[in-house]
């Protein structure tokens, strides 16, 4: 596993000699370092079809492992989650999933009509709800079009959050630490091999 995890980071180096994380380095990362969490209990095919689901997003290699950083601190990649029971009149919970998806994601009318229960589905409305603030964070935090992390950082905590008048520019999703805790302990791995 090593050696394939050597090759890996070899194939993917560019031309300025940085290494760009590779789904082997983040789905280690995502099973072996999520709190509560038993790695050997963590489904490693589901990780890894929520990391491709990133790549069909087109998510800067900054901050790969954002998706499985939702899952890990939502739900535990738990796809039957049930949470958020103190925001209902009725003890029923209100965010479902993987991703603690509330129950307007399921409109059809106000959301996208999706199945709370399905990791893929949920995983795929996440992104594409988030990726369409790209164009207005652009716009509204005055972001050069070149640094596509701060504006993917502004559109997912604009996502995910209540609507703010001014916007959220300055704000960061709570799941960004955990991404910034795996990628510091690959490139720590990395200086020690």
């Amino acid at each position: 596993m090593l050696i394939i995890n050597i090759i890996l980071i070899l194939s993917t180096t560019s031309v300025t000699g940085v290494h760009p994380i590779t789904d082997f380095e983040i789905l280690e990362q995502a099973k072996n370092n999520c709190k509560n969490i038993q790695p050997e209990k963590v489904d490693i095919e589901l990780l890894a079809k929520l990391l491709n689901v990133e790549k069909y997003y087109g998510i800067p290699n900054s901050l790969r492992g954002l998706l499985l950083a939702a899952a890990c601190q939502e739900s535990g990649y738990n796809p039957r989650a049930k949470g958020d029971h103190r925001f209902s009149k009725n003890k029923k919970p209100k965010a479902i999933g993987i991703l603690q998806l509330w129950p307007w994601w399921a409109s059809k009318k106000w959301g996208y009509g999706v199945d709370r229960n399905d990791p893929m589905a949920s995983a795929h409305v996440y992104l594409q709800h988030i990726s369409s603030f790209l164009k207005r964070v652009y716009k509204q935090c005055h972001i050069n079009k070149k640094d596509k992390r701060r504006a993917w950082v502004a559109a997912w905590v604009t996502g995910i959050r209540a609507y703010k008048k001014g916007g959220r520019c300055r704000e960061k999703p709570n799941h960004l630490r955990t991404v910034k805790k795996w990628h510091k302990a690959i490139h720590l791995a990395r200086k020690n091999m």
